[in-house]
């Protein structure tokens, strides 16, 4: 009886990580739904492409103002926060179909984004509530692999749907995704999770650091508190040079290769393996590292490879090696974020919903920055490519620099005999 008992409670752990994988996917889908069909979508609407565009740019933005906010939300309501982030991703998937007009697009969209960072945020703590420590770096490692495979969907359908007739239709599954993603993250959340901290315990940061950044009942000296660590500010800087490259190379590969002879197809392919890529490097690869202690070794890797593939693409652009080198950034870039989120987790205890929206608003803010930079150098692929290497280099450094740091804070989390 007691090892059933047992296992039941632990598929009911297991049940929080796939209702939350599912609404982070569920975030990712709203938000690319038109990236696929933006000339099509266009003509439906009678508006430009750029403002087609638009529907997903207010995602980014919006997360940028919002990711701390809605951290601290997290921390101090985690579970209800999260479930009106799934239940506005919902809504905002639903406002779509109200109108056949772009007013209730942007509506819709407008909803599901300032819902996503109330989702994303929370990948750490749902693993850090629901899951034992052993197992919270395959959780943090599935619920990040998730919000990549809700791309992989989005460029799925968009390849499907693919004539102006049929974007209702997408519009519909879409919606229908969301409200079921969050019916079973309501049903997987209704209790507590088994390991909320109670109200005396302080674990996580460095000895001498201030307590209320793991108060169960965090607010903004959270904040202070969080970003005061020096290994939280490392983890911001470093990750808008990863998040950078990767949104820049993802919003202009298609641009940049066309001179090359790659045509939009074959980079919308290219691109989509390149997440497939990610999705498995993201819920396998930190995994392995987490156990090897190659945390630091693993981020080194990944940008030395990633610059690689960039100057690879400005020295010899083509379709071959668009595919080589754009799948190998994915393969081991985008594992760099669960990575360090799962660090955030260890660190900051229960203020980790305040340390994934800052590396989340860091990431994002890079990637803005980025891409802006790329956009202005799209007629010149040579430079855009090299700049791209250049950022991803820059970046090195404090990789490595992270090595004492990180087995200080494995120390620390270590018991002692």
């Amino acid at each position: 009886m007691q090892s059933g008992q047992t296992g039941t409670m632990t598929r009911s752990r297991w049940l929080a990580i796939v209702g939350y994988s599912l609404v982070g996917a569920a975030t990712q889908l709203v938000w690319l739904n038109f990236a696929g069909i933006t000339t099509v979508a266009s003509s439906r609407y009678g508006v430009s492409e750029s403002a087609i565009g638009w529907l997903a740019q207010v995602f980014p933005l919006l997360y940028v103002v919002l990711a701390i906010p809605c951290g601290l939300v997290l921390d101090r309501w985690f579970r209800s926060a999260l479930l009106a982030g799934a239940v506005l991703t919902a809504a905002g998937a639903c406002v779509r179909l109200i109108g056949d007009d772009f007013g209730w697009l942007l509506a819709g969209q407008l909803i599901a984004s300032v819902a996503q960072p109330l989702v994303l945020n929370a990948v750490t703590g749902i693993t850090g509530r629901y899951l034992p420590e052993k197992n919270r770096p395959t959780g943090i490692a599935i619920g990040t692999a998730s919000i990549f495979a809700g791309m992989v969907i989005a460029f799925l359908l968009s390849a499907i749907f693919t004539t102006a007739a049929s974007i209702p239709t997408m519009l519909t599954i879409t919606a229908a995704f969301c409200a079921g993603s969050a019916l079973v993250l309501a049903i997987a959340i209704r209790h507590p999770g088994p390991f909320e901290l109670p109200t005396e315990a302080v674990p996580g940061l460095h000895p001498g650091s201030p307590a209320p950044a793991h108060s169960p009942h965090p607010n903004r000296s959270a904040l202070a508190t969080t970003w005061g660590d020096p290994l939280i500010r490392r983890l911001c800087i470093l990750a808008i040079f990863p998040f950078g490259v990767f949104v820049a190379m993802s919003t202009f590969a298609q641009a940049l290769l066309e001179p090359a002879g790659v045509t939009g197809g074959t980079a919308s392919t290219i691109l989509l393996v390149n997440v497939i890529a990610g999705v498995l490097g993201s819920a396998t690869i930190p995994i392995l590292v987490v156990r090897r202690h190659a945390e630091s070794t693993l981020l080194v890797v990944s940008l030395t490879a990633t610059a690689a593939a960039c100057v690879l693409l400005a020295l010899a652009p083509g379709v071959l090696t668009g595919f080589v080198a754009i799948t190998l950034i994915g393969l081991l870039l985008l594992p760099a974020l669960p990575i360090v989120l799962e660090l955030v987790e260890r660190r900051t205890g229960e203020a980790e919903g305040t340390g994934a929206g800052l590396i989340w608003m860091a990431g994002n803010l890079g990637g803005l920055i980025v891409a802006v930079v790329v956009g202005l150098l799209v007629d010149h692929p040579l430079a855009a490519f090299l700049v791209m290497a250049a950022i991803a280099l820059i970046a090195v450094p404090g990789a490595r620099a992270l090595r004492r740091p990180i087995a200080e804070l494995r120390a620390q989390s270590t018991p002692q005999p």
